[in-house]
């Protein structure tokens, strides 16, 4: 029964976020419930347990469809390509208790708040939700569900400070608790039976107790008991490591559950409550001294330095400057754009120090509570992962339905057997149900399982730390990677290189570091004195690496300065003071105190400070990108050859600063100034120019990349020509290559924009025409751009207009973009999106600060940090080193190629034992019970072990392994090896039975003159034979025994010996198989034992095993039978299956062309000599859509990919 969703039964929740939601209305019947409850005792809990998995099926049968108003049982379903289901029960929250009389409703701050909105009246009741641990309530006017325990977004900046700042009442702080619910980020620890119940559930754990139940009802009582042993092993492993988790996640977040804090309340002063008492909108006052915060919070005055790392990984102290009272349409969050964060004190972060304003408190308005908090949502990402749809996976589930109805039709076979034999009803029950739990492997979901965190351990031996396993089999599909550029291909922290001082309209000399002379005092010596968000902690200066180099060259002192600075006109503040230092040299004042910060904002790209010298005048200082300072300052101050100095000193890949200044007026006081009437009419300084140098291994692991055909991306924050020379001196860019740079500009007054294609040509000397447009360059670009030998660069600003306004050229743009400058930390997440679309599988690389979003949506986010696992990625390198790339890559193939080779293996080992029972069956026989004992466990539990042992090849070789099971290489082996096996089978199974010593009744015609007593035995064994069949036991036969059992069970489990060593594949992706020493001296052992049992001739032994005696010759047949399987198996798995060439020939013949949208889009501009346009502009409404379906609007296939490769 599928969902039509009529009109009020179904709505969305979270419109437009990650975790967005269909949900429908269902009411409960009772006549439903009745004959649902009757099913359950009918089916003895089957269909209990159906409904448990399928939830949907649980609502669509006790429930009817009604509207979400008169709901009480709602069903949600997820909006991505999973549609997973989940069922939640409405729940009623009463309020009538806060209020005394009928007339004193609960009031809130605003009467157009979802808190008012959703109480009804009378019965003064809520009706909520509760999903993922984030609350939702019934919001009675516009009849959906809302989120609660958030500030709503529609507030302006000047709401915000109005209607918060003085804080909530009581009775409204009691109201929104209610409705809120507790600010606590609950974790609690799952108790152990839980753990246990949902394990043993699972539909795995359920067919084993079925196959379990079985196999007592047959008597196979040893292969019951280990299978019991190996299922309870495996349940206590699996409950063991999810109650570790559980503790560790518990104690990760109870420490921030209930502190201590202080509130302001409206009319009633301060006041101390614990932090689970807080509600959005209250007003938290923040005291000196180091404070974990409960809750997101905008801070609304004053300062604070924040340490982050819990979040971001990075533990440079941050600091946040209040919220600005002056919008009064926008919301907050829009006003201030990307910046909102530098407003917002996050959930889990430390407050290591407050600067109070002139008001003397620092306050901040509670934003969000409980899970909805940036740590909450944090820890709701662990406790609700979001699920991979690779292929492998899918695959595997194809792979299991392959192996039912193979099951189905040995059923269908095995019934007319028995039947037309006139076995008995129950016989045959048995005998059908025993084909499922042989055709379906049960040690496959444990055998790929130990093959992964195989993998993780030797990752973990490299350094590498992995949050997420079922990532590492997607690190072997990786075909790009993008990396941010400082800190992860240039070292973390930048020399100072030199300083061009500007006076008068004009460039002065360079001021090379080190130098024998110090910087003059001076304006630009009070820039690199004060421009910056210095702290002291713990008794060191920290803050950004830029700014720290900055300040050092100074020679002088921070001294943070609690104590509060007396400063004219300004009354008591906190204030950071800088002073001379004993190598400083002299300067004419006793120092500078800073007295507001706006701290550095990417989408601004500048910071300023307001500094004043001791017993001076106050004046501005701005550092940030320097085309955007010298927007900000006077013409008359820029130098006419700007421009030429810019691209001189960052096309040889320097880091260049701008610096500017301005003097404020006296009477002015600076917390009365905007940031725009600050930063405006400056007057310029000079350039800042710093190295940042290279990592050593970047360069090799490019290299590496680039010749296993991985693209390199560069992403980051720093100016377009600093990028690209990084990027040419990386190896990114080759020398041959050239580069275009693509700049899309809003056209003013009008809603359309522009993009142009220009070719970037490399700085030679300091008067220099970087657009050269001369006909020998033009010449020279067409020659590289129609060879495919080209390479876009682009900046933040022209990347978001062309997302908006060139939507059709991104794809054909991020086809050959390389260099991506000035990105936000948004465009960032945008673009490896935008990769993903066009089929890519994206690793993202960075130092998980501002990479944070780019890093948890690539396929594969690989976090340069020096903590063991870090909450931004699911992988986190402990060397700030690019060369855990490569690493990563070569182990995912390994671990990709391993769950293939397991794949085979399991289907070849159940196959061959699938196709010895059906035969035997023929006979009304099977085999033993220690003989499928052998097979299952001395076999095949102990190859799935010890066959991930194999490491990765230390080579990346220039192609991917599959992506998919259903692969025609991997099919046509697995098909070619079961005809390899069935043949073998059939043809002993056929052979034994003409030779001349062969007799159906008589098992000891073989080898009658071997002894006495064995002839004794033959009339006992006889009437074993005849008298009983598999059910019942006697003392010497338990009636397995013929020589069809005994040449198709030992056939059959050698096979599986060799199907093994032939699936072992080694190279390209692994080691040779001959490194994995536990598995080769396994396979020799077990080898050695299957001879032995061939070749021995004990009594008891052969009895156990259910075998009887053969003469030499025919054991000699058997060996050369193996012997001709093993060399045919073997070389049609190396000269056709491993046959790379062979595939691609094949692939040219039929004309088969890969369907991945980058490799589709290849195709077309390869045709299209018109591509790329150099030297033209194009409008937003005049450029045709020239590719077919519109290729930048598909939907996003994150986990997907429909490249077959061979």
């Amino acid at each position: 029964m599928g969902e039509n969703p009529a009109k009020n039964h179904y709505a969305q929740l979270n419109q437009g976020e990650e975790n967005e939601m269909e949900i429908f209305g269902y009411k409960t019947q009772g006549w439903q419930r009745v004959l649902c409850i009757a099913g359950y005792i009918l089916s003895c809990g089957a269909l209990l347990l159906l409904f448990y998995w399928k939830p949907e099926w649980d609502v669509w049968a006790n429930c009817t469809r009604c509207s979400l108003e008169e709901a009480d049982i709602v069903l949600l379903r997820t909006t991505d390509e999973f549609r997973i289901y989940s069922r939640k029960t409405v729940t009623w929250i009463s309020v009538s208790a806060l209020t005394k009389s009928k007339s004193d409703y609960p009031t809130t701050a605003e009467e157009d708040s979802v808190f008012s909105k959703a109480i009804m009246k009378p019965s003064l009741q809520v009706r909520s939700i509760q999903v993922q641990k984030i609350r939702y309530v019934w919001n009675i006017h516009a009849k959906e569900f809302q989120k609660v325990g958030a500030l709503e977004d529609h507030h302006t900046c000047s709401a915000i400070h109005a209607k918060f700042g003085s804080g909530l009442t009581c009775h409204e702080q009691n109201v929104r608790r209610v409705i809120c619910g507790p600010n606590t980020i609950d974790v609690p620890v799952i108790p152990i039976w839980k753990l246990l119940i949902k394990e043993v559930l699972n539909p795995f754990y359920v067919f084993q107790l079925f196959s379990v139940c079985l196999w007592f009802a047959e008597d196979y009582m040893e292969y019951a008991v280990a299978i019991i042993i190996m299922s309870l092993l495996s349940i206590f492993l699996t409950v063991y490591d999810l109650r570790q988790q559980s503790v560790k996640l518990h104690r990760l977040v109870e420490s921030h559950n209930n502190i201590m804090v202080t509130v302001c309340r409206n009319k009633e002063g301060f006041q101390e409550l614990e932090s689970h008492h807080l509600v959005p909108g209250d007003t938290l006052v923040l005291k000196e001294g180091k404070t974990l915060l409960p809750c997101d919070a905008i801070l609304i005055s004053g300062q604070c330095v924040v340490n982050e790392s819990m979040l971001t990984g990075e533990s440079i102290p941050v600091t946040k400057t209040p919220l600005p009272q002056a919008d009064k349409f926008k919301p907050w969050r829009m006003h201030c754009a990307e910046d909102y964060k530098k407003h917002v004190l996050f959930c889990g972060t430390e407050v290591v120090q407050t600067k109070a304003d002139d008001r003397g408190v620092v306050k901040a308005v509670v934003l969000r509570t409980g899970f909805n908090t940036a740590k909450g949502d944090l820890v709701r990402s662990i406790l609700y992962p979001k699920p991979m749809n690779f292929k492998l996976y899918r695959d595997a589930l194809r792979f299991l339905m392959c192996l039912i109805a193979f099951a189905a039709i040995g059923m269908i076979y095995t019934v007319c057997v028995f039947a037309l034999n006139g076995e008995e009803t129950g016989e045959i029950v048995k005998k059908a149900l025993d084909i499922i739990t042989i055709a379906v492997p049960p040690a496959l979901p444990a055998a790929l399982t130990t093959g992964i965190i195989y993998t993780q351990q030797r990752l973990k031996k490299k350094g590498i730390f992995c949050i997420s396993p079922q990532r590492i089999n997607m690190c072997g599909q990786l075909n790009l990677i993008c990396f941010d550029k400082t800190g992860t291909l240039t070292e973390d922290g930048l020399d100072l290189w030199g300083l061009l001082p500007s006076e008068r309209n004009c460039f002065q000399d360079i001021h090379s570091f080190p130098a024998d002379h110090s910087l003059p005092w001076g304006p630009v010596f009070r820039a690199l004195a004060v421009c910056h968000s210095l702290i002291v902690w713990e008794g060191k200066i920290q803050g950004d690496p830029l700014d720290v180099k900055m300040f050092e060259a100074t020679n002088w002192e921070l001294e943070d300065n609690s104590t509060g600075h007396q400063i004219e006109g300004q009354g008591s503040t906190h204030a950071t003071v800088v002073r001379p230092g004993p190598e400083a040299s002299s300067a004419a004042v006793e120092g500078v105190t800073i007295l507001h910060q706006f701290p550095f904002s990417s989408a601004l790209q500048r910071m300023s400070v307001i500094a004043q010298e001791i017993g001076g005048e106050q004046q501005v200082f701005t550092k940030g990108a320097p085309e955007i300072v010298a927007m900000l300052c006077r013409a008359e101050t820029v130098p006419s050859n700007f421009e030429n100095k810019l691209l001189f000193y960052t096309a040889q890949g320097f880091r260049v600063i701008g610096l500017a200044y301005k003097s404020l007026q006296a009477r002015k006081q600076s917390t009365d100034l905007t940031r725009e009437e600050i930063e405006s009419d400056l007057t310029f300084l000079g350039l800042l120019i710093m190295e940042n140098r290279l990592k050593r291994e970047t360069k090799s692991v490019l290299e590496e990349l680039s010749a296993a055909r991985i693209r390199s991306v560069m992403v980051t924050g720093d100016n377009i020509q600093t990028a690209v020379t990084v990027a040419k001196n990386a190896g990114m860019i080759s020398p041959r290559n050239r580069v275009i740079l693509v700049e899309a500009n809003k056209i003013p007054g009008s809603l359309s924009a522009s993009i142009t294609w220009k070719p970037l040509e490399e700085n030679k000397t300091e008067d220099y025409g970087s657009l050269e447009d001369d006909s020998q360059t033009e010449r020279r670009m067409r020659l590289a751009v129609g060879s495919g030998q080209y390479h876009f660069a682009m900046s933040g600003k022209s990347y978001q207009i062309v997302a908006e306004h060139f939507r059709h050229l991104l794809p054909k743009l991020l086809l050959n973009g390389t260099v991506f400058a000035r990105m936000s930390p948004g465009q960032k997440s945008s673009l490896v999106e935008e990769f993903q679309k066009l089929d890519y599988f994206v690793g993202m690389c960075g130092d998980g600060a501002n990479d944070c979003g780019a890093l948890k949506v690539a396929h594969a986010g690989i976090s340069l940090s020096e903590q063991e696992a870090s909450v931004a990625s699911p992988f986190t390198s402990r060397t700030p080193s690019i060369a855990c790339v490569p690493e990563l890559i070569r182990e995912g193939r390994a671990a990709l190629v391993t769950s293939f080779c397991m794949f085979k293996y399991m289907a070849l080992y159940s196959t061959i034992q699938y196709l010895g029972v059906l035969l035997l069956y023929w006979q009304l026989n099977s085999f033993g019970n220690y003989q499928f004992l052998f097979q299952d466990l001395a076999i095949t539990t102990v190859i799935g072990v010890t066959m991930s042992f194999t490491g990765a090849y230390p080579k990346l070789v220039p192609y991917r392994p599959p992506s998919q099971l259903i692969s025609p290489p991997l099919l046509l082996s697995v098909v070619l090896n079961i005809l390899f096996s069935l043949s073998m089978q059939i043809f002993g199974f056929v052979v034994v039975q003409k030779q001349p010593w062969y007799s159906k009744t008589d098992i000891h015609s073989a080898c009658l003159s071997v002894n006495k007593q064995m002839e004794n035995s033959s009339s006992i064994s006889r009437l074993a034979l005849h008298g009983m069949r598999d059910g019942a036991h006697g003392q010497t036969d338990n009636g397995y025994k013929s020589y069809e059992n005994s040449t198709v069970w030992l056939l059959s489990t050698i096979n599986c010996l060799i199907v093994a060593l032939v699936f072992s594949k080694g190279k390209p992706f692994r080691q040779p198989i001959y490194t994995n020493y536990v598995f080769i001296l396994v396979l020799i052992g077990q080898l050695g034992i299957c001879l032995f049992l061939v070749f021995a001739d004990i009594d008891d032994l052969y009895s156990k095993m259910d075998l009887v005696c053969t003469p030499t010759t025919w054991r000699i047949s058997m060996v050369i039978m193996l012997a001709v399987t093993l060399a045919v198996s073997f070389v049609v798995e190396e000269a056709v299956i491993e046959n790379r060439s062979l595939w691609l020939c094949l692939k040219k013949t039929f004309r088969y062309h890969s369907k991945s949208h980058y490799k589709r889009l290849q195709r077309v501009l390869e045709q299209d000599s018109a591509w790329p346009p150099l030297n033209e502009t194009f409008f937003s409404d005049s450029v045709a859509i020239s590719v077919k379906g519109n290729m930048g609007g598909h939907s996003n296939p994150t986990f997907d990919s429909n490249e077959d490769t061979f």
